[in-house]
């Protein structure tokens, strides 16, 4: 998604659902099948993201991050999976997923219409933006909320990867200028 479209998503979704629970005390908290959700989700669109600068980019750097995404939120992802079966937890589909869901596809269909550099200077721009919010949205929203301490202790692990892979994304952008 480009910077904006993917800030407005996220801040109608994990954003404003954070700003509903603190304005309103009586609104049910984000809970942890939620979080799941969303956290998967976010995994989800990242893989696919990756998966169309595979097919679509002939940028040796821009192809290595884009396989390092695919690998480190497939890998998450799996642990993810596998910790809601131990816990018993089925993941709840929510506003916040469907709004990434939706927003991430008009975003594919647009980098899809982009070939050579451009496309790779928006991939890249993009997943900086992603990373960011969704980094963002991890540390100030999913964390704080997680009931379960191996839920949260995965998110927590989760957003140290991501972090890294925000840092790897800005340079990346930086030698794609």
């Amino acid at each position: 998604m480009n910077k904006s479209l993917l800030t407005l998503v996220l801040a109608l979704g994990v954003g404003a659902a954070a700003s509903v629970q603190a304005q309103t005390p009586a609104a049910p908290a984000i809970n942890d099948a939620q979080i799941a959700h969303i956290a998967y989700t976010a995994g989800v669109i990242d893989i696919t993201a990756a998966k169309q600068a595979l097919a679509k980019s002939h940028n040796k750097a821009v192809r290595a991050f884009a396989e390092e995404m695919a690998r480190d939120h497939a890998a998450v992802n799996d642990q993810a999976l596998a910790l809601v079966k131990k816990l018993g937890l089925t993941p709840q589909d929510n506003a916040t997923s469907q709004s990434l869901s939706t927003g991430a596809a008009a975003e594919q269909k647009k980098l899809a219409a982009l070939s050579g550099s451009a496309y790779d200077k928006a991939y890249v721009a993009n997943e900086v933006a992603y990373h960011k919010t969704v980094n963002g949205a991890l540390s100030g929203t999913l964390i704080p909320s997680a009931q379960n301490a191996e839920l949260k202790s995965l998110l927590e692990t989760g957003l140290k990867l991501f972090q890294s892979h925000q840092m790897h994304a800005e340079h990346l952008a930086q030698s794609l200028k």
